[in-house]
C-alpha cells in the first residue's frame, strides 16, 4: 500500500513539473514569474555630434577724410578680431562682410564686401579704402545700415548675426529718397541681427545718434579715440610667423573646373597682396587666425587638392586632367601623388611651427598688456565683450577664454 502511494505521489510531481515547463512562456508573458537575472551589459550613451557655431559679422565703416586713423586700426586688428571671435567653444565658422560709406556727392556713397569665410578677399578690399571726402559734417549712414541690413547674404538662422557701425559723424535725417535707420533697424531685429555703434572722437550729435542706433539695433555703444584706442603691441614672433605665413600659402593648389579655378585665383592673388602690402604685424595675426580651427577655411578655400586628398575625400584618379592644377597635370600619377603627400607633411610641420609660436606671442603680449596697466579700454577689448555677451543668446560660449586676441 504504502508503496503504492509513493507512486502516486511521483506522478503527481511528474505531471506538475510538466505542466510548470510548458506553462512558463505564458506565465512569464503576463507577469506571474520574474524572469532570470542576467548581469545587464553596459549601455553606451549615443554619441552626439556637436554642430558648429556660426557667426555672421558686418563691419560698416565710415570712410571720409577725419577716420585715417580708425581706417588704419581697422587694417590691422580685422584679424585680431576674427581670432577673438574663434576662441569660442567648438571653433565657429566665421563670416565677414564690409560695407564702407561716405556720402552724396563724394567718390561713393557705400561699397558692399558681401559675408564670406574668405577673410583674405575681405581684407584686401579692406586694404584699398583711403580716409577722404566728408568735410560737410553728416553723412550717409542711413544708406550704409540699409545696405548692410539688406544687401548681405545673411545666414536665416541658427547663428550670431551682428554689425559694428564705426563712424565719427551723424546721419543726414534730410534726405527725402532713403530709408531712414529705425525703419531699416526694425528689419534688421526681424532678421535677428544685432547692431553695436562704435564712435571715433566726441562730436555730441554723434553720440546722440549712435546711442540710439544701438538702443534700437539691442546692441552695444562704445567710444573710443581717433586712432582706435586698439592693443597694438610688435612682438619677436611676428616676422617668423608672417614668413610661415607665406610658406603655407604657397602648399595650396586649387583643382576643377574653369569657373572654380579662376574664383580660387582671385583668393589667391588676395593674400599675395597682403603679403606684399600688410604690415609684418597684420601677417603674423592673420597666421594666428588661419592656424586655429575656425581659421581653417579662410586658408584653405575651397577645391585645395593636398587638403581633400590628406582627408580622403577625393581619391586623385578620380579627377579629370584638366581639372588638375596645370602645375602637375603633365606629372605621371605616382609623382603626382608624392607631391600632394610631400606638401601635405610641409603644411602639417608649418602648421605645428605657427601654433607653437602663436601661444609664445600670446604670451608676450598678455605680460606686455599686464605691465602696462591692462587694456580693458581698448577696441579690442570693448568688441569682444559685446560679442561674448550677444553671442550666448545664440548659445555660442566664451567661458573659456579670458580676453580678447591681440
Amino acid at each position: 500500500m504504502k508503496s503504492k502511494t509513493n507512486k502516486l505521489i511521483a506522478v503527481a510531481l511528474m505531471g506538475m513539473t510538466v505542466a510548470t515547463v510548458a506553462l512558463y512562456p505564458f506565465l512569464q508573458s503576463i507577469g506571474a514569474v520574474n524572469p532570470p537575472i542576467i548581469d545587464p551589459q553596459p549601455v553606451k550613451p549615443p554619441v552626439v555630434q556637436q554642430q558648429q557655431s556660426k557667426i555672421d559679422v558686418v563691419f560698416v565703416l565710415d570712410t571720409t577724410g577725419s577716420m585715417s586713423g580708425l581706417i588704419q586700426a581697422a587694417k590691422e586688428k580685422i584679424w585680431s578680431i576674427a581670432s577673438s571671435m574663434a576662441q569660442a567653444e567648438h571653433a565657429p565658422e566665421i563670416r565677414m562682410g564690409l560695407v564702407a560709406y561716405r556720402d552724396k556727392g563724394d567718390a561713393y556713397v557705400t561699397q558692399v564686401t558681401d559675408l564670406s569665410t574668405d577673410l583674405d578677399s575681405m581684407y584686401a578690399k579692406l586694404m584699398d579704402f583711403r580716409a577722404q571726402g566728408g568735410g560737410d559734417g553728416p553723412e550717409h549712414v542711413n544708406q550704409a545700415l540699409y545696405d548692410a541690413v539688406h544687401k548681405m547674404s545673411w545666414r536665416q538662422q541658427d547663428a550670431y548675426k551682428v554689425v559694428f557701425l564705426v563712424g565719427d559723424a551723424p546721419a543726414h535725417m534730410d534726405y527725402q529718397d532713403d530709408v531712414k535707420y529705425p525703419t531699416t533697424l526694425k528689419a534688421a531685429l526681424k532678421k535677428g541681427i544685432v547692431v553695436n555703434t562704435v564712435q571715433s572722437g566726441k562730436n555730441g550729435a554723434t553720440t546722440k545718434g549712435w546711442r540710439e542706433i544701438a538702443r534700437l539695433g539691442q546692441g552695444e555703444y562704445f567710444q573710443v579715440s581717433n586712432n582706435g584706442n586698439a592693443v597694438a603691441v610688435a612682438t619677436p614672433y611676428d616676422k617668423k610667423l608672417a614668413e610661415l605665413s607665406a610658406e603655407l600659402d604657397d602648399t595650396r593648389l586649387y583643382y576643377g573646373d574653369k569657373k572654380e579655378k579662376a574664383r580660387m585665383e582671385e583668393k589667391v592673388k588676395a593674400s599675395k597682396k597682403l603679403h606684399a602690402a600688410g604690415s609684418v604685424e597684420s601677417r603674423a595675426r592673420r597666421a594666428t587666425f588661419n592656424a586655429s580651427d575656425s581659421g581653417r577655411k579662410n586658408f584653405v578655400g575651397e577645391n585645395e587638392l593636398v587638403d581633400d586628398i590628406a582627408s580622403g575625400r577625393v581619391k586623385l584618379d578620380e579627377i579629370d586632367r584638366d581639372e588638375l592644377p596645370a602645375s602637375i597635370q603633365a606629372m605621371a600619377p605616382a609623382a603626382q601623388s608624392q607631391l600632394l603627400k610631400d606638401k601635405a607633411e610641409v603644411r602639417q610641420r608649418l602648421n605645428a611651427e605657427v601654433k607653437k609660436l602663436s601661444r609664445e606671442r600670446a604670451d608676450y603680449i598678455k605680460n606686455k598688456v599686464a605691465a602696462e596697466g591692462g587694456a580693458a579700454d581698448s577696441l579690442d577689448e570693448k568688441i569682444f565683450g559685446a560679442v561674448k555677451e550677444q553671442a550666448a543668446k545664440s548659445g555660442i560660449s566664451y567661458e573659456a577664454a579670458e580676453s580678447a586676441a591681440y
